[in-house]
């Protein structure tokens, strides 16, 4: 099925607006190696306009701006942006597929969280009206305390292409719910969806300046709104090393960051579980959404006693996955994003067999498709904890095996990571999953699951994972500042030079 983007600008201050320099980026459908059309490319000028658009939409009306409105009102905008999402749901999933390769189903299911994490702060926007003035409890009477929660200000967005336009939402959301203006940078890699989010505030009526969205290269677009002085927070989701230039950035100027980077999750598998049912979680872990997520459980430690058996299962499962183009019915894996990340996970793996690790399954382009970045489910044994493939994010459908005797063994591989993002304990002995997954080093914990992600829930990592949390009120706290306010109400005179220890 062809599939051709819209032709899109930038959208800035509620208007489409060509860029500056008139620069564009071909859109490549990696099913296909063809370009199916383009999208605009910011630069440093366009970064200017989009935070004066911002900071207006902040300051506008005297009291009325978008961070003083109930959240009641901001409220009813989410809505309506859930609203068009669902409505469009469909179309945006074919755009999705056909700009990063997804399988169409999971892009449809993408849309639908999309809409649902509107609606879910939505909620949360009209809450803040109640919660906006806590009163403190304290020690002297003559004092009384309260704390006011506010936005924040003006927020540089800068989100991933394996799940475009709901990566973007997890971040736009929560702003929007606690009255930011924001500035959504997606990756270049892929971009169409969130333009077509820019559609869909423009129809709604979005105030001008509310959201503005820059598609373009991250060294034109992504590093001048990282460092910008008038932005005053950044969240980032990518790779750990282009969060550890944000970081970098926003220290220059002390400004707050929360980063979601890369992972290297492993999944322990104990001897008492069901194979079949171990076994497909195990594959969905690491294979869902092409084995391009950074929370993969891409590390499968296993017991010594059931290991041969339950990979000669996993190796069954990879040979009946089906690999095709993501539009085709029933597809469970289509193409990697690019010609590039293909190239960099085709490397990974030959690196691995060059350090004497055992491909027993995939590694290659399935025969069967002669165009296209495929790569076929692969399974790698004979694994050291030193080998590249072990240690570092691969970013693809590639599963690395090592085995264990004891859960203190199972543990300490589990740990044994610069990563801290996700992991998964598969056992029928709920008392020691619950041991196992207290002892993970990790900000996300699955027991006998893997991979699922719920609006409500938190979602964030440790160590070189980064720092801060997404979801649930956590994700709306991302996104607020806490002021303290404190009256002295009492008749009397202060009287401090009579009592230097009046307090």
């Amino acid at each position: 099925m062809a599939i051709q983007i819209p032709s899109r600008q930038l959208f800035i201050g509620g208007e489409w607006r060509e860029p500056v320099l008139k620069k564009r980026i071909p859109v490549i459908n990696p099913a296909t190696e063809q370009a199916i059309g383009d999208i605009p490319a910011a630069t440093a000028e366009d970064v200017e306009i989009a935070v004066e658009a911002a900071r207006k939409a902040l300051a506008r009306n005297k009291g009325k701006d978008w961070a003083s409105a109930p959240g009641a009102v901001r409220a009813k905008y989410l809505r309506a942006i859930a609203a068009k999402i669902t409505e469009r749901k469909s179309e945006l999933a074919k755009l999705e597929a056909s700009d990063c390769g997804k399988p169409l189903d999971e892009a449809v299911w993408d849309m639908e969280d999309v809409a649902g994490c509107f609606e879910y702060y939505a909620d949360l926007a009209e809450g803040l009206d109640k919660q906006q003035k806590l009163s403190i409890s304290l020690p002297m009477e003559t004092f009384k305390s309260h704390v006011l929660k506010e936005p924040i200000g003006v927020v540089a967005l800068i989100t991933p292409w394996n799940y475009p336009l709901l990566m973007a939402t997890w971040k736009v959301a929560p702003a929007l719910a606690a009255g930011c203006a924001a500035i959504l940078k997606p990756s270049e890699v892929a971009s169409v969806t969130c333009l077509e989010l820019a559609e869909v505030c423009r129809e709604i009526g979005l105030p001008p300046g509310v959201l503005n969205i820059l598609t373009g290269l991250g060294h034109e677009a992504g590093a001048p709104l990282a460092s910008h002085p008038h932005v005053d927070k950044i969240a980032f989701t990518g790779s750990t090393l282009t969060g550890s230039k944000i970081m970098s950035a926003a220290a220059q100027q002390v400004k707050p960051v929360s980063l979601e980077l890369g992972g290297k999750s492993p999944i322990v598998v104990f001897d008492d579980v069901d194979i079949d049912k171990a076994a497909e979680w195990t594959a969905f872990g690491v294979f869902w959404t092409n084995g391009q997520i950074c929370s993969a459980t891409s590390r499968l430690i296993v017991h010594e006693s059931i290991a041969a058996k339950f990979v000669d299962r996993l190796v069954e499962w990879c040979k009946n996955i089906k690999i095709s183009d993501p539009m085709e019915e029933g597809c469970r894996l289509g193409p990697v994003v690019s010609e590039g990340q293909y190239q960099k996970i085709l490397k990974f793996i030959s690196t691995a067999k060059s350090e004497g690790a055992k491909v027993l399954s995939g590694g290659v382009r399935p025969e069967h498709l002669k165009k296209g970045f495929y790569v076929e489910p692969t399974i790698i044994t004979d694994v050291k904890n030193s080998m590249q493939i072990w240690r570092e994010e691969v970013f693809g459908p590639v599963l690395c095996v090592k085995t264990f005797s004891s859960e203190e063994e199972a543990i300490e591989l589990a740990n044994d990571t610069q990563f801290g993002l996700g992991a998964a304990v598969i056992s029928n002995d709920l008392e020691r999953c619950e041991r196992v997954a207290k002892a993970f080093q990790a900000g996300i914990v699955w027991i006998n699951c893997s991979q699922p992600c719920f609006t409500q829930a938190p979602w964030g990592g440790n160590k070189r994972s980064g720092f801060g949390r997404e979801l649930g009120t956590w994700g709306l706290d991302n996104y607020m500042t806490v002021k303290q306010v404190t009256q002295y109400i009492s008749d009397e005179p202060w009287g401090w030079y009579k009592s230097p220890s009046k307090l």
